[in-house]
């Protein structure tokens, strides 16, 4: 078991390491911007942990949490959050936007985690919430003039499940995140498969996978082995090996990653107006996040040892 060590003294080769699974996490939503070019969207959210799970779920061991956590966390955040997510850049979300505008899921965790866990949100997270749903307001009405309301709701929609899936993980406390992330990557693949076939269509699917080149295979590759097995490998070693509060600000590089990308890549325009969203919602972020909630109630004594810190998931 690695040492957890004083946050200052995190190397500089960890520090790069944070920034890449940022900047990798970030330039996702481009990719996926890319693959839905290619595949309906909820088969390529299928596809794209059906990729993530196999073969890796033979070579990392049975699951070392219970099996109501892994499935529970990957309906949340397998069926519902990257299901919403595809569907709502699909019908027309930008990319850029996309990674703004999901991490208003800090807002929701805090939120349900006040309700489930009751960790009471002090006055300092209060306002970072109040903050953060400011920026999602700014995003929301530079969107309604330039884009469809719908598929903003569905971004929307995505992040409340996202908190879902954070609060679930942070009962389940895996002490392996890639482990975790890999089981949990098996669970939505046929619920996906089914509502891909009930909704899209089995000729929609096969002329995909027919038509399938390197672009859409590449974009596949991407979002199941970059963004999920190294990303959420890499960020779980790192929050082995250093506190929570030390790695989690990282994070909030990823929607700088993601709107750059996407204005360079896609050629995706970013309005004053959007910036100033982007300012809002980061910021409001960055204090829910790292606040301490007041009024929280001590955690019980672990009857062995205290479960690790775990991380927010990504995209």
């Amino acid at each position: 078991m690695v040492a957890v060590v004083d946050p200052r003294c995190m190397r500089p080769v960890h520090i790069a390491l944070a920034v890449l699974v940022a900047a990798v996490w970030g330039v996702n939503f481009v990719v996926i911007e890319v693959g839905l070019g290619h595949f309906p969207p909820l088969l390529f959210s299928a596809l794209r942990f059906l990729v993530a799970a196999l073969p890796a779920v033979f070579f990392v061991g049975r699951p070392k949490v219970a099996w109501k956590w892994v499935i529970g966390v990957g309906v949340a955040l397998g069926v519902a959050k990257f299901g919403l997510l595809f569907l709502g850049m699909d019908r027309g979300m930008p990319a850029g936007l996309s990674s703004l505008v999901l991490q208003i899921q800090a807002v929701f965790t805090a939120v349900f985690a006040a309700l489930v866990l009751r960790e009471r949100p002090g006055k300092v997270r209060v306002a970072g919430m109040a903050l953060a749903l400011g920026g999602i307001a700014l995003a929301a009405v530079d969107e309604g003039a330039s884009g469809p309301v719908l598929a903003f709701v569905l971004v929307i929609a995505a992040a409340a499940c996202w908190g879902v899936s954070n609060v679930l993980t942070r009962k389940a406390a895996p002490p392996d995140a890639l482990n975790f992330m890999v089981w949990v990557s098996v669970i939505p693949v046929l619920p996906l498969l089914a509502l891909s076939l009930l909704f899209e269509g089995p000729d929609a699917g096969l002329a995909a996978l027919r038509g399938l080149d390197w672009g859409g295979l590449g974009a596949l590759v991407y979002v199941a082995w970059g963004a999920t097995v190294f990303g959420f490998g890499a960020w779980g070693f790192l929050l082995r090996r250093y506190p929570a509060s030390a790695v989690a600000p990282f994070s909030l590089l990823v929607p700088v990653f993601g709107m750059s990308s996407a204005a360079l890549l896609l050629d995706e325009s970013v309005s004053g107006l959007r910036w100033a969203a982007a300012v809002l919602l980061v910021g409001g972020v960055a204090v829910t996040s790292l606040a301490r909630a007041g009024g929280a109630r001590p955690p019980a004594p672990a009857p062995v040892t205290p479960a690790p810190a775990v991380e927010r998931s990504q995209v």
